[in-house]
């Protein structure tokens, strides 16, 4: 099974220049956790609530801070094309719970996520992300 057939496709991006008090503007009404930072339609960061709390609050950085400073732009992705077993490895590997899906282009063509995984592809590969997702440790990413 693809990525393309199990992952969300509507998925709402916040741009760099924007402040990271319109990201956590935006991430309490949707009730997410993070927010994808695209400059043109291009992939270019994800913004997470701890982002901006610990990159954000703990160094003294306020709300109207650009989203490009906090931003973590070291990203795991997996290609619109590619199986899910191939996310579900790179979630497990990463210890993340969701992961942009792009194009050729690195443009942003939706998210996988754990859920996502669970609902539509094989028990197996779900347990697969699941196990590395919940191992203690690691180094927070996006």
């Amino acid at each position: 099974m693809k990525v393309s057939e199990v992952m969300t496709r509507d998925v709402q991006t916040i741009q760099p220049d924007q402040t990271a008090q319109e990201a956590a503007s935006f991430m309490l009404n949707a009730d997410a956790g993070s927010i994808p930072v695209t400059d043109g339609g291009r992939l270019i960061g994800m913004i997470t609530d701890r982002d901006i709390a610990v990159r954000g609050v703990a160094k003294g950085n306020g709300p109207d801070t650009p989203v490009r400073e906090l931003m973590t732009d070291d990203l795991v992705v997996v290609r619109i094309d590619d199986d899910v077993e191939e996310a579900a490895t790179k979630m497990s590997d990463a210890q993340v719970r969701r992961l942009p899906v792009i194009d050729q282009d690195e443009r942003l063509c939706g998210i996988v996520s754990l859920g996502d995984l669970s609902r539509e592809a094989d028990t197996e590969c779900a347990s697969e992300a699941l196990e590395g997702v919940t191992q203690p440790g690691g180094e927070h990413r996006q």
